[in-house]
């Protein structure tokens, strides 16, 4: 099995910052593209950022600027540092992680359970 465990989220006053993290954990052979994803009230999920295993990123429109992703590939980790927080930005945020392991070995696409960020005053 593969989990994927975040951490980092809570609340904070806009114009705040809060940094995600998120762990892969289990029979992992290779992990590769990662990505962070958020679902607001009422609304659908969406795709914040995403980063390959060589480190390419992208992001969408909406946080350019503010949030920025990387990862640490020898801690199976990605990172989600988000600045300039806005009240918009509340929503429960998902890891995402292409991974290749198990048991058989085969490609799985995991998820994490979430974690809250709420911004407000």
């Amino acid at each position: 099995q593969v989990q994927l465990v975040e951490s980092g989220g809570g609340l904070v006053q806009p114009g705040g910052s809060l940094r995600l993290s998120c762990a892969a954990s289990g029979s992992i052979f290779n992990i590769n593209a990662m990505g962070w994803y958020r679902q607001a009230p009422g609304k659908q999920r969406e795709l914040v950022a995403a980063i390959t295993s060589g480190g390419s990123t992208n992001y969408a429109d909406s946080v350019k600027g503010r949030f920025t992703i990387s990862r640490d590939n020898a801690k199976n980790t990605v990172y989600l540092q988000m600045n300039s927080l806005k009240p918009e930005d509340t929503a429960v945020y998902y890891c995402n992680a292409g991974v290749v392991g198990g048991l058989p070995i085969r490609y799985l696409e995991v998820w994490g359970q979430g974690t809250l960020v709420t911004v407000s005053s």
